[in-house]
C-alpha cells in the first residue's frame, strides 16, 4: 500500500533528531535564562539577550546550537503531549 510505510520513517526520524540533540554538550550556567525565554516565549527573545550572551563570553556558534537544540526539544515535549493525549 503507498504511505504505509511513513509511520516508521517518522518515528525514525524522531529519533534521530531526539539522538542528536542529546548529543550536544550542556549548556553553560550563563545561558540558562536565555534558553529558559526561547522555551516558553520564544517571540520574545531580543539582540540583546544574544549580545549579552556573546559579552558573556558564549560563541555565535553555541548561541545557535544551544537554541536550536532547546527548541527541537520543546517541540518533541509538545509532540510527546499531544501523542499521548490521542493515545
Amino acid at each position: 500500500m503507498p504511505g504505509s510505510h511513513k509511520v516508521p520513517v517518522v518515528s525514525e526520524n524522531l529519533q534521530q533528531l531526539r539522538a542528536g540533540v542529546d548529543a550536544l554538550p550542556e549548556p553553560p550556567a550563563v545561558m540558562e535564562p536565555y534558553l529558559e525565554k526561547v522555551r516558553k516565549r520564544a517571540a520574545d527573545v531580543t539582540d540583546d539577550d544574544v549580545e549579552a550572551l556573546l559579552e558573556a563570553g558564549v560563541s555565535d556558534d553555541e548561541i545557535f546550537e544551544q537554541t536550536v537544540a532547546v527548541a527541537i526539544r520543546e517541540g518533541l515535549r509538545r509532540f510527546d503531549a499531544a501523542a499521548r493525549a490521542i493515545g
